[in-house]
């Protein structure tokens, strides 16, 4: 179903941290849908499967776009952010790192695959298909004095690699300054094991006093 987008954050739009002095791109009202334009959990860096996880930067991973503040919003608030919709791109990608993620030891060499995304299915060859179930991945709020990568996770949100954080989910961040939220985050994000290129996702924003986060 399609979502009635009131802002639009581009993807050149990002942090790559999340900390007390974020400086906003954009400012909403309460209850405003924002479609942020994301990009990958590399940042464009693997294109095919000849792009290996060893020779990119990682520098340059979990980008998150944003941040955009909440009018209102002030310290001890709850920051109240639905997530509307999100929506892939018709490609991602999957990668094996050696002494990184489940397989840890048994993973002798790096390994990226390429898959297709159609509809509500990610094919990752013309064998083996499965139902998407599609996440932000970073979405998080301005913390109140530490600067935390994006791939960490905290009491301000942060890197959330589940699939509870998908389409439907409501999530409760702490206020802590007069700001708001980043997707990929401040309102901002970023995305799943098998990673989608490019997907974009819609968030409402809102804030209710006397945090109970």
């Amino acid at each position: 179903m399609a979502v009635a987008t009131d802002n639009i954050v581009t993807r050149d739009e990002i942090i790559w941290a999340f900390g007390p002095d974020l400086e906003r791109v954009l400012e909403v009202e309460p209850g405003s849908v924002v479609r942020f334009e994301t990009n990958d959990c590399f940042t464009g860096q693997i294109a095919s499967e000849d792009d290996l996880v060893t020779g990119i930067d990682f520098e340059r991973v979990n980008s998150a776009t944003g941040p955009v503040a909440v009018k209102g919003a002030e310290p001890g608030d709850s920051l109240v952010v639905e997530l509307l919709e999100v929506r892939p791109s018709g490609r991602g990608f999957a990668t094996l790192i050696p002494d990184f993620g489940q397989l840890i030891y048994q993973v002798q060499s790096p390994v990226t695959k390429v898959f297709r995304i159609e509809g509500d299915t990610v094919h990752m060859n013309d064998r083996v298909s499965f139902p998407l179930r599609p996440m932000v991945g970073v979405v998080g709020v301005a913390t109140d004095g530490e600067t935390v990568a994006n791939g960490w996770a905290g009491r301000h949100g942060g890197n959330l690699d589940d699939h509870l954080h998908g389409p439907g989910a409501t999530l409760y961040f702490p206020s802590v300054r007069p700001a708001g939220c980043s997707r990929s985050a401040t309102c901002t994000r970023r995305w799943e094991t098998a990673r989608s290129a490019a997907p974009a996702s819609k968030l409402r924003a809102r804030w209710s006093p006397a945090s109970t986060c």
